[in-house]
């Protein structure tokens, strides 16, 4: 999907452009949404995309190896941008893709690490610790 995603010759045909113009005017004539730009989109955009990568990364390593997902979201982004800018001349290689994608691997990697912590059982030995501590006093 990453690939299909960033890879083809247009970002984005022409119907999806039109309404894409269409819903980023709407939110530009309100105030409290006039913040919400093609830029911004594009870079939450690209977060997106990449967070399942870091899942992935730490499903597969697991969560000793959890520092494999940052490497390897920069990784796969430093790929794609170089490859668009050798082989797409109606794509834009980007560093900030590269800085966003990067962003999603982590965040999909600390959304693991959380679920692992919350999902871990407490540890054996800081119960019969605590529990002997009680006992002594």
């Amino acid at each position: 999907m990453v690939a299909w995603t960033t890879l083809r010759a247009a970002p984005y045909g022409s119907d999806i452009a039109s309404v894409l113009d269409r819903v980023l005017a709407w939110f530009a004539e309100r105030p409290s949404t006039a913040w919400i730009t093609f830029d911004r989109l594009e870079f939450g955009a690209n977060v997106a995309m990449f967070v399942p990568l870091g899942v992935i990364a730490v499903l597969w390593f697991g969560v000793r190896g959890w520092w494999a997902a940052p490497i390897i979201g920069a990784l796969a982004s430093a790929t794609i941008e170089g490859l668009q800018a050798a082989l797409l001349d109606t794509r834009v290689a980007d560093v900030r893709d590269i800085v966003a994608n990067t962003l999603g691997s982590v965040i999909g990697m600390c959304l693991m690490l959380l679920l692992a912590f919350l999902l871990s059982p407490p540890n054996p030995r800081n119960r019969v610790d605590s529990r002997s501590a009680e006992s002594r006093a």
